[in-house]
């Protein structure tokens, strides 16, 4: 199990919200560069960095991410507001993967040719979802879409690695949506990142046993209720 801790990005700033709510916002630094380095440092696998400016579409941290890149040596998996194909591919020229949701909701008729010019391994698919359905624009918006139909589906086109953030549980402390990451681990050749309301140890040990790929560290880790050391000894 890999283990992701998030940069989550507003004006510059590391922050959480709870639930996507940029209302209910915590600022953890002013210096995103020194806070990845920070988790290069402990043993992250790779870094999770969120334009949360991007997603509501209120601005751009993406100058941030590229030197966020430029200056670790650990894989860099953006995600927040990637919307065409254009920003998708530049994105690419210095982050590992992309982790692409919305577009890849508004757009499944062009994946394929997508995933052919970029590579289905750079590509990661957000589902987020909320009372069971996957939820897009910045979880503003509902697709109608079943979580497990929706993973099934895009695993048809080549696609195999998906980020499931359950919105209700995100920035929370709450615990794990075990359920709903369990259904997801059980699909055939679907690899699972879990994200969302990890608050201690015994929460990454229930997602390792749901047999989750990743598993994203937020809010527990900025308020030091967990360590990257101590998943990666369990991981």
């Amino acid at each position: 199990m890999k283990v992701i801790p998030a940069i989550d990005l507003m004006d510059g700033k590391v922050v959480r919200l709870v639930k996507g709510d940029p209302k209910n916002k915590t600022i953890y630094s002013d210096n995103p560069v020194e806070i990845a380095k920070k988790w290069e440092s402990a043993g992250a696998d790779s870094i999770h960095v969120v334009d949360l400016d991007a997603t509501l579409g209120s601005g751009s941290n993406l100058q941030i991410i590229k030197k966020i890149a430029q200056e670790v040596s650990i894989p860099i998996h953006a995600a927040g507001g990637f919307r065409d194909e254009k920003a998708i591919s530049e994105v690419l020229s210095f982050a590992d993967k992309v982790v692409i949701g919305t577009f890849a909701f508004k757009n499944r008729a062009l994946l394929p040719e997508i995933l052919e010019k970029l590579g289905k391994e750079k590509i990661i698919i957000s589902v987020d979802q909320l009372n069971g359905k996957i939820v897009i624009n910045g979880w503003r918006q509902s697709t109608g879409i079943e979580l497990i139909a929706g993973i099934e589906d895009l695993l048809k086109i080549g696609l195999n690695e998906f980020l499931l953030t359950s919105v209700e549980r995100d920035g929370t402390l709450w615990g794990p949506d075990i359920e709903s990451l369990t259904k997801a681990c059980k699909i055939k050749n679907a690899m699972i990142i879990a994200s969302g309301g990890i608050s201690d140890l015994k929460d990454t040990v229930a997602v390792k046993k749901c047999g989750v790929s990743g598993v994203i560290l937020g809010k527990a880790l900025y308020e030091g209720k967990i360590s990257i050391e101590e998943v990666k000894a369990i991981a």
